[in-house]
């Protein structure tokens, strides 16, 4: 079986790679010529030039391989061109499941996210089934994967065999950039978190999650999306596991909403849009963090075979990422 596999040089996207490489299978990975390869180093796998905005580049790419993890994404809670996004996002998705289709590929797995799923404001776990709209999407990142993954549900409702994944929130090493949940842990690390708001998340193992991939190829139904998820906790329960691992502080400060509604209008005003740099604080995220994201893996338990395991070997193992590759 030879895969071709997109993002494995970012965070999620380089475990499964290794996750397949451990199941003995081919790789052709999708690499930019600005792409920093550090997470890929080792790998047993042929390197393709290509970009999502690329549609040619990724149906030459894509020549010859059996299957396809689209697992790459613009995973920021902030940009300042929105359109960049969606070319990434969306149209890269587009063009992926159109690669798919002219080289006769045998099923695509395509990475979604939590952010997809209907959440409500009582914090009750929502499933794949719980009721949501394009309208429902707080920030171009959640409406371009909202509208990536309906891009992906048609395409495998319509002949192409699709397995859609919906991670929650990935923990774990190699989160090279880090990504927005890393950057939770790299902030209490480096002590920036003196207060928390109530919110929660449902926090998920990266190796399990990877790994989930490689089972949804398998096991699961074209047309049908499946949520790779772990523990649902809150921000103050996912600190104090923090404290726990680290020996440091955990902040017992609750900031208000409106508070943190006030430090998100300022950090993006004078981080984003003054200084151009990717506040740590948006009004979107803060906008999202009025809604619990707990979510129920059920249906990828039942189908799949997924299993729930404690999030802590991940937090440990994430804080010692971190420590170790200087980013605190």
């Amino acid at each position: 079986m030879l895969a071709f596999v997109t993002g494995a040089t970012g965070f999620l996207g380089s475990h499964v790679a290794r996750v397949l490489a451990d199941y003995g299978a081919d790789m052709r990975l999708l690499v930019r010529s600005s792409s920093n390869l550090r997470n890929i180093e080792g790998l047993r796998a042929d390197h393709a030039l290509g970009d999502l905005r690329d549609p040619a580049s990724l149906e030459k790419a894509m020549a010859g391989c059996d299957v396809v993890f689209h697992v790459a994404a613009d995973y920021r809670l902030w940009v300042r061109d929105p359109n960049e996004m969606y070319r990434s996002n969306v149209e890269g998705t587009r063009a992926i499941l159109e690669a798919a289709r002219k080289n006769g590929v045998r099923r695509v797995v395509y990475t979604s996210s939590v952010a997809t799923i209907g959440f409500t404001r009582n914090g009750y776990p929502a499933n794949e089934d719980s009721p949501v709209s394009l309208a429902d999407m707080i920030g171009h990142y959640k409406r371009s994967k909202f509208m990536a993954e309906q891009l992906a549900l048609e395409a495998g409702r319509s002949g192409l065999e699709v397995v859609v994944v919906n991670p929650t929130t990935p923990v774990g090493d190699q989160d090279v950039k880090p990504t927005p949940t890393g950057r939770i842990v790299v902030d209490f690390l480096k002590r920036k978190f003196p207060a928390y708001v109530e919110t929660g998340l449902n926090l998920v193992d990266v190796r399990e999650c990877a790994r989930g991939h490689v089972t949804a190829l398998e096991k699961g139904k074209s047309g049908e999306r499946y949520i790779l998820g772990g523990e649902n906790l809150t921000l103050k329960q996912i600190l104090d596991k923090l404290a726990k691992i680290t020996g440091l502080p955990s902040p017992i400060l609750k900031l208000p909403y409106i508070f943190a509604y006030a430090a998100g209008i300022a950090d993006e005003m004078v981080t984003g849009r003054l200084r151009g740099r990717e506040p740590r604080a948006t009004i979107d995220t803060v906008r999202m963090g009025a809604k619990k994201m707990f979510a129920s893996s059920d249906k990828a338990e039942r189908d799949l075979g997924w299993k729930i395991v404690p999030i802590e070997s991940a937090l440990r193992r994430a804080t010692e990422w971190f420590r170790v590759n200087g980013y605190a």
